[in-house]
């Protein structure tokens, strides 16, 4: 199982169906992208898409941050959630490039607790540089 962190806290994964880009067909409304999937392979279909799943296969490896950029860029506007084993330090990037959540593997939540990704989202706002930089 998996937990959805959000600014309101820890939640419960729900059961859903999510399927690969490879894999999408004109009726899902949910894909799982790689951090090495194109997202303008979704040009046309972001509308009926409800939620993106991005994956991190790893805290290091930041390139699904630039393809959350770009899908908000390109006008998506569903739920976005970051996928895999990130630490509670990312979250305000993670929010900040337009990431919704993550979505965290039970034993990282069990390692990292709510209250910890919690203080990371209090502030997220409010220490955005590029919002300041255009002020």
């Amino acid at each position: 199982m998996t937990v959805i962190v959000t600014d309101a806290g820890f939640a419960q994964a729900p059961e859903r169906e999510i399927v690969a880009l490879a894999d999408l067909t004109p009726d899902q409304t949910a894909v799982d992208l790689a951090n090495t999937d194109d997202p303008a392979a979704l040009m046309g279909r972001l509308e009926q898409l409800t939620l993106i799943r991005v994956a991190f296969p790893a805290f290091n490896d930041g390139r699904a941050f630039t393809i959350a950029r770009r899908l908000r860029e390109m006008g998506y506007t569903g739920q976005l959630l970051a996928l895999g084993p990130l630490i509670a330090d990312q979250y305000a990037m993670l929010r900040r490039v337009g990431f919704d959540g993550a979505e965290i593997p039970d034993e990282l939540a069990a390692r990292q607790p709510a209250d910890q990704w919690q203080s990371r989202a209090a502030d997220w706002r409010e220490h955005h540089y590029q919002a300041r930089l255009r002020a």
